[in-house]
């Protein structure tokens, strides 16, 4: 089911070309340039990670990077905030459990 705002009465929204990228195993569209979340979020994928005490599912929250609820894996890249990372063609978007300590 994708839920995009179309119309509103005061805004106007343009979107940038569509782009395939790969969410876990499932090949999704979104829009170049659009949050990693809002694209996901778009495509039905409500949970975006878990958290790490309780393993509990994490959704889309603040979306401003306040927050640890979008920390996933990017590209290789662990702990990437999907809400402020722009979607690129081709990128590989995978859960990940808890916040992953850096290297």
């Amino acid at each position: 089911m994708k839920e995009y705002i179309e119309l509103h009465p005061i805004l106007q929204f343009t979107h940038a070309k569509k782009v395939r990228f790969m969410f876990e195993e499932e090949e999704l569209e979104g829009y170049e340039n659009e949050p990693i979340a809002a694209a996901l979020h778009a495509a039905g994928v409500r949970v975006l990670s878990y958290s790490e005490k309780h393993k509990r599912p994490r959704g889309f929250f603040c979306a401003v990077g306040k927050c640890s609820s979008c920390l996933m894996e990017v590209d290789g890249r662990q702990n990437v905030m999907v809400c402020m990372e722009p979607l690129r063609a081709g990128m590989k978007v995978r859960r990940q459990k808890g916040r992953h300590q850096s290297k």
